[in-house]
Order: C-alpha cells, then structure tokens, then sequence
C-alpha cells in the first residue's frame, strides 16, 4: 500500500466546506484538479470524475462513494477492471477546530501490483493536484464563511431599533 497525503487547515466550519465539497455540480467553477463529477454523494452510488493531472492530462474514473457523511468525510474507491492491478481510495475528512475552523486532510491509499508503476508516472501530479485543490477548496469556503457572516451581520444591523428623530 502507498499513500499520498496532503492537509489544510480551513477559516470555516466543516458544514461549510462539506457544503462546496459536496456540490459536484460547482467543481468545473473552482476546483483546478477534480474538473468534473457527474453523479451524487451517496454511499453506493458510482461517480464519473475528470481530473486534470497536468495541463497535458486529464484522466477519467469511475469510482463508488463508500462513504458519505455530511460534514465529516467523503470517501470514494476506483479499481482497475482486473482485481488486485491497481485501486485508489481516495476521501476527504474534515476535523473541526476551536474558533469555527476546520482540518481537510485530503489522502488516496493505493493498492495492487501495478501501484509503483502508476505513481511513478502519475504521483507527482497527483499530490500537486490534491494541494491546488486544497488551496481553492479553501479559499471558497473561507468567501463563503465570510458571506454567511457579511450577511448575519446586515440582517442584525437592520432589526436594531432607529434613532430618534429630532
């Protein structure tokens, strides 16, 4: 087994971030890495999923979520057609922080004969993939956390009570 492993600690709840990590239909909007889902994240559903290894490279797989818990983890597992070649699993868990915040760690464990092989060819895009993911994961849910907050703050100011006027 070898594992690619990559962390970001993010200025938003986990129910924040699950809420852009979730949204497979906003990825070709932000996400420079996974550039397309197409399916739901339900435990048992099969995904189709584009990711862009490299500018040159773009890769498809057909993945089962094996697991979905709204804002904690989000895990998906994609093998080659011929058992024991090569698998990924592949998941997203968000820890949450004092002050509102939250830890992605962002991993695929791989298996099979052939694991060598596929992460000398594609490892290094790989984890340059997942932290440019990171990266604009974080960012938009830290603009989101910032517009949720932007808004509770307007609907406050507008039910304080008028001054007086003379």
């Amino acid at each position: 087994m070898k594992e690619l492993r990559t962390e970001i600690e993010i200025n938003a709840s986990p129910n924040q971030v699950w809420e852009v990590l979730a949204d497979f239909g906003s990825y070709p909007t932000w996400n420079p890495f996974i550039t397309e889902v197409r399916g739901v994240p339900k435990e048992g559903e099969w995904l189709v999923i584009r990711a862009a290894l490299n500018p040159r490279r773009t890769e498809v797989f057909r993945p089962v979520v094996l697991r979905c818990q709204p804002g904690r983890e989000l895990r998906w597992r994609g093998t080659l057609p011929v058992p024991g070649m090569f698998a990924g699993e592949h998941s997203f868990l968000l820890e949450p922080l004092p002050g509102g915040k939250c830890r992605l760690i962002h991993r695929e464990e791989f298996t099979g004969l052939l694991v060598r092989l596929v992460l000398w060819m594609i490892g290094a895009d790989t984890l340059r993939g997942f932290h440019a993911m990171n990266r604009a994961l974080q960012q938009r849910s830290e603009d989101l956390h910032k517009s949720i907050q932007g808004r509770a703050k307007n609907n406050a100011e507008a039910t304080l009570p008028l001054p007086p006027q003379e």
